[in-house]
């Protein structure tokens, strides 16, 4: 089949998704234009800051919710299962349930001081909850960030080419933060300052590859990434994760701007398979597509970006639509180009299986060869060099905001109010997992601990409604998918993990489903005691 018609139909089903079915949602949570935001009510100058415009936290939001998981999630599972099966999941997933998901998580947040969704867990259903809920995000998180630092800082040892781009991208995002907050400059003019600046360290990086001549090189940028993660995560908004994440957003629209352009001239038709199977290479179509596409359809690292840090610079409740349901419309479009470059990009499955095997440069190089084959002739050859960079780009902004997110948690959850002390507990806790294991066998618990937490957010989204006699069948049925397809992924993964000694994992798999069953048990009494107070 052509690249190009499966293009064009995937972006028509997502516009048509955006443009009607989130609408249903600004009245069903109540948005108003003349509330006041948390971001004004709450002012500190360190976490909460209304943002300078709208578009600066549409490109903090996704920048921070994209990363590089609806890329490297949906080239899994095109390699395993095929491509209609994965596009089909995407679409479906990201306006059903993922739009739904995110939108309920900004604003629930954005109604309740700007506190997380785990924190909220406790005023619409029980102190218990809230603990069982956020110790479950932390779990996840920890996670997060020990299968992003294994990846930037794989990508940084074997593509010296995108060192420059990648550390001169956090000093220009302060040198914008600065000239936005601090001088008040014009923005449209900060904006072109920075994406040029951007432009010319991707060219000096090309030109200048940085190799470093250490013993494990890996080991010495993942030291260094976690530092990175440790410093940015403290600072305030505004410094560095507000600006640089918004120039990362350009870096990521340019990057989907020329995959589907390369689409569209080039028109190759797809190699790789549509259906491989629905039980291959030991793993069962259903339930293991849905967690392995991870961030392409849903996430529930989504509700820790939107009641983390998104709610806190929120200048206005009407930008919530856009910013969230709109952010997760994009990061489909995304995950659906990713699908198309690698599946039309690359010769034959054989091609991706090489990537992805022992010794490959895995779905990042597949992404990057598959990218640079379809834009060549419009990017003088850097396409693949780019696309790297661009993934890159969007890891770092990951790992800041999952690292800061983990800090807030560690407040709630262990008392631990010094910021620095909770931070380095998160960084070295996700240090050590991510720099002594291997990034494929905690992908899959990562999968599921990640899509078990959207299951449980959709649960208080959907909680929180019944408090205010909505309707809750747009967020009670997506709840119950993912939490039976969730729950399905790590039953299905534990044997395998504890045949193959994979005994940690395996133990984070066991604490994540516990974790679970109390969480709905909690519910359940929540909602009996309820039953009962209405008949009383």
């Amino acid at each position: 089949m052509n690249s190009l018609l499966v293009a064009a139909i995937a972006i028509v089903f997502l516009t048509l998704g955006y443009i009607f079915y989130s609408k249903k949602f600004v009245k069903l949570f109540g948005i108003s234009a003349k509330a006041v935001t948390p971001a004004h009510k709450n002012y500190d100058g360190v976490d909460y800051v209304p943002a300078k415009n709208p578009l600066v936290l549409f490109g903090h939001h996704f920048s921070s919710i994209s990363g590089a998981a609806p890329i490297i999630g949906p080239i899994l599972a095109l390699s395993i299962w095929g491509w209609g099966p994965t596009i089909i999941w995407i679409i479906i997933g990201s306006i059903f349930i993922g739009g739904v998901h995110d939108f309920g998580s900004l604003v629930l947040s954005i109604k309740n001081s700007g506190r997380s969704i785990s924190d909220i867990a406790e005023n619409v259903v029980s102190r218990r909850a809230k603990l069982f809920f956020a110790s479950f995000v932390w779990l996840t998180l920890i996670l997060v960030i020990a299968v992003f630092v294994y990846l930037c800082a794989k990508t940084l040892a074997y593509e010296p080419k995108i060192v420059i781009p990648s550390i001169g991208l956090i000093a220009v995002a302060i040198l914008v933060g600065y000239l936005l907050y601090n001088v008040k400059a014009n923005h449209a003019a900060v904006t072109l300052l920075g994406v040029g600046v951007m432009a010319l360290l991707i060219i000096i990086g090309n030109k200048f590859p940085v190799r470093i001549e250490a013993e494990n090189p890996q080991v010495f940028w993942g030291c260094l990434l976690l530092i990175y993660s440790f410093i940015a995560s403290i600072t305030p908004v505004q410094i560095l994760l507000q600006p640089r994440d918004y120039l990362s957003a350009f870096l990521l629209i340019f990057g989907v701007i020329f995959g589907y352009l390369g689409i569209i001239v080039s028109r190759p038709n797809i190699a790789l398979p549509f259906f491989n199977g629905f039980h291959l290479v030991d793993n069962s179509l259903w339930p293991m597509l849905f967690v392995t596409v991870a961030c392409g359809a849903i996430s529930g690292f989504h509700s820790f970006v939107a009641s983390g840090t998104t709610s806190k610079q929120l200048s206005s409740e009407t930008h919530a639509r856009g910013i969230s349901y709109g952010g997760m419309i994009v990061e489909a479009a995304v995950a659906v180009m990713a699908v198309l470059v690698v599946a039309a990009g690359l010769k034959n499955q054989a091609a991706l299986t090489a990537f992805l095997g022992k010794g490959g440069s895995g779905p990042v190089g597949a992404f990057g060869h598959g990218y640079g084959a379809l834009t060549g002739s419009m990017l003088a050859g850097m396409g693949g060099f780019l696309a790297i960079v661009i993934l890159n780009a969007f890891i770092l902004t990951t790992l800041d905001t999952a690292t800061r997110i983990g800090r807030y948690l560690t407040h709630e959850l262990f008392g631990i109010k010094n910021r620095y002390l909770a931070t380095f507990i998160v960084v070295a806790l996700s240090g050590w997992l991510g720099l002594s294991g291997n990034w494929t066998k905690i992908w899959p618990v990562f999968g599921a601990a990640n899509q078990l937490v959207a299951a449980l957010a959709l649960l208080v989204i959907t909680v929180w409604l019944l408090s205010r006699n909505a309707r809750i069948i747009y967020t009670i049925l997506p709840c119950i998918f993912m939490l039976l397809t969730t729950f399905g992924a790590l039953l299905y993964n534990i044997p395998k993990y504890l045949k193959n000694g994979d005994v940690l994992l395996g133990i984070i798999s066991c604490a994540l489903l516990i974790i679970t069953v109390y969480m709905l048990f909690e519910v359940y009494v929540y909602l009996k005691k309820k039953k009962r107070y209405k008949h009383a």
